[in-house]
């Protein structure tokens, strides 16, 4: 069976596959990024997030709200740690140094992994996905993933808000 399953699967999801593992392990290197970076890969992660979500449990409103609440608790409880050390930003190039993790790997794993088992599920038994259940626990999954993603652009953007602040003399509010 899940020979069936992995040679059905078209060709454009293991190239999809592929790229998002590159995108992630590069991150596990320190690197540069500009603010536009940070803001633009979360933001298309998010709303392929919320799209996927839409698109199978759209009919279910239970299923939005728990993908919203999911990334709302997710972003507050991100916002309250503090950037990982070594993690600055220069103002005059107005980008960020980043120390490598592996958190960004793993949040494109999961909502990859979890598209292809929603899509694998869609296939086989399409009637699992009405359950109340399978919705909620895939939409918290789905909300949870894009609440970190939320929560790290949303610390970076306040880190450069605080080194703007700081060069103009006002006091950080970060």
């Amino acid at each position: 069976m899940a020979h069936s399953i992995f040679s059905g699967t078209p060709t454009w999801v293991w190239f999809l596959l592929v790229a998002l593992a590159w995108l992630g392990l590069r991150q596990t290197l320190t690197q540069t990024a500009s603010l536009r970076r940070i803001t633009l890969m979360p933001l298309a992660l998010v709303v392929l997030s919320l799209y996927g979500t839409v698109s199978v449990f759209g009919d279910q409103p239970l299923a939005l709200l728990i993908w919203a609440k999911a990334a709302a608790a997710t972003t507050y409880l991100v916002l309250r740690r503090p950037v990982a050390p070594g993690t600055r930003f220069d103002l005059a190039s107005q980008t960020f140094t980043l120390p490598g993790t592996w958190a960004p790997l793993a949040l494109m794993m999961t909502i990859f992994c979890t598209k292809y088992a929603v899509g694998i599920t869609n296939a086989i038994n399409p009637g699992l996905l009405h359950s109340t259940t399978v919705a909620l626990v895939v939409s918290a999954v789905y909300g949870l993933s894009s609440g970190v993603l939320i929560g790290r652009a949303l610390r970076l953007w306040r880190l450069a808000a605080a080194a703007d602040a700081a060069w103009h003399g006002q006091p950080a509010t970060a």
